[in-house]
């Protein structure tokens, strides 16, 4: 068996790339951008090209990499067929064959928030829990469900999209996938900003949010710590909609332990507080709840679950 293996995490803008041991020690990380045009069909070459630069740069065979995995933007197959990823411009391609081909490695392929969720399950917040469910809460909100330290990813590649749960079927504005009331209208952190712009514009309540020209996630937090009523109904609101989507997903497979991660966890104490106070308000079926963390491996989570996946 190989000494080594390497993870892919395929963005938007930048794929992000990792050399592991098969322990789980990162030996180096790199990065090289995602070259969008013609539909994505530059991506899968320049990653081979880069990860075949980097084994003759650190003079390790092809055998001595017992596999590749990747983490892709989009609903995978279990035979790693994608349907689509409209960030790179994919669809109905095989990339792990492509890659693998290339190189002469197995590749096995992941939606990348599942493969996020891997990855903190093996060496970040997750870590010595087989039942994990991350949820990261960015731009957006992704969703992972690993149980019995395996990824689901459902019969059509969408299991663990707990960001477009419907939440709130009154809702009248729609979100980016088409249906309207999703979590990530909630609790991504334009969806905190959303909310707090409503909010203003009900204008029941004086706000400091008034004064800034540009509103961010980072504001609605800062002004809820300091008892802004404005922010701190955002963050309630987002409290609420997260909580009631983890006691459900909690009803469905119970796992160990929700990894909370994205740039909005960076909100910390506050956000978990909020958080815990609703999962336990609508979880009234038994007082052992999971446990709920913050994410520990940041940026590198991806690479770290599509190493892991390649073990």
């Amino acid at each position: 068996m190989g000494k080594y293996c390497i993870g892919v995490d395929v963005g938007g803008t930048s794929v992000k790339l990792g050399l592991f041991t098969t322990e789980g020690e990162l030996l180096e990380k790199w990065e090289i951008p995602t070259r969008k045009e013609n539909n994505g069909s530059k991506i899968i070459g320049d990653v081979a090209d880069s990860i075949g630069q980097k084994m003759e740069q650190k003079q390790i065979d092809r055998t001595d990499v017992c596999g590749i995995g990747m983490g892709v933007p989009g609903p995978t197959m279990a035979d790693g067929h994608v349907i689509k990823c409209v960030n790179l411009g994919w669809s109905e391609c095989d990339p792990a064959k492509e890659l693998g081909e290339m190189l002469g490695i197995h590749v096995k392929i992941g939606n990348d928030a599942n493969v996020a969720a891997l990855g903190e399950m093996w060496k970040g917040g997750g870590k010595g829990h087989d039942d994990v469910v991350m949820l990261t809460l960015g731009t957006g909100v992704g969703g992972g469900v690993i149980l019995g330290g395996s990824m689901v990813a459902g019969k059509r590649g969408i299991g663990g999209e707990l960001g477009h749960i419907t939440v709130n079927p009154n809702e009248t504005e729609r979100c980016n996938c088409g249906n309207c009331g999703c979590l990530e209208q909630y609790a991504s952190a334009t969806g905190v900003v959303r909310v707090a712009r409503k909010l203003m514009e009900e204008g029941k309540e004086e706000t400091a949010l008034a004064k800034l020209e540009v509103i961010t996630a980072k504001d609605v937090f800062d002004l809820a710590r300091n008892g802004d009523p404005v922010a701190g109904k955002a963050v309630e609101i987002l409290g609420q909609y997260l909580g009631l989507v983890m006691a459900n997903v909690s009803l469905t497979v119970d796992p160990d332990v929700f990894v909370i991660g994205g740039g909005v966890s960076r909100a910390g104490e506050i956000l978990i507080q909020v958080i815990e106070k609703y999962y336990r308000n609508y979880l009234c079926i038994t007082s052992d709840r999971a446990d709920v963390v913050l994410a520990q491996l940041g940026n590198e989570a991806g690479i770290y679950g599509a190493a892991k996946l390649a073990l």
